[in-house]
């Protein structure tokens, strides 16, 4: 069996833009690309923290500090809303109770704060 898990979270970032007339997705800093390990193309949740919309979209490269949701999404979030952005990852019960999702924290400005990997403590297979 297969189960699904949170691969990696760039936590409460700040939406800087919204261009509705994009063909979609979030562009990213570069920076949070590579802190958090997202993919360019790799499908991501967004959480909006200001008015509790979750929608799905994809990765592209953004500018310095930059965190854009574009096309449709755009009409998800406010610039200066804060979003919560997650993958997820597949992966058997086993490989799920070993797990450890990378967590980015971010300050005002989309500079990383703070990078951990999230605590398996409660990632306990019972058999």
């Amino acid at each position: 069996m297969n189960i699904s898990l949170m691969r990696t979270k760039i936590h409460r970032a700040t939406v800087t833009g919204a261009d509705l007339a994009y063909e979609g997705s979030i562009s990213i800093c570069p920076d949070l690309i590579k802190a958090s390990g997202l993919l360019i193309n790799e499908r991501v949740d967004i959480y909006n923290c200001n008015n509790g919309a979750r929608f799905s979209t994809y990765v592209i490269k953004g500018r310095k500090g930059e965190i854009c949701l574009n096309g449709a999404a755009a009409r998800h979030v406010h610039r200066g809303d804060l979003v919560i952005i997650v993958s997820y990852c597949g992966m058997t019960l086993e490989e799920g109770a070993k797990h450890k999702p990378t967590v980015v924290f971010v300050d005002e400005k989309n500079r990383v704060s703070e990078k951990r990997a999230e605590s398996r403590k409660n990632n306990k297979t019972t058999r």
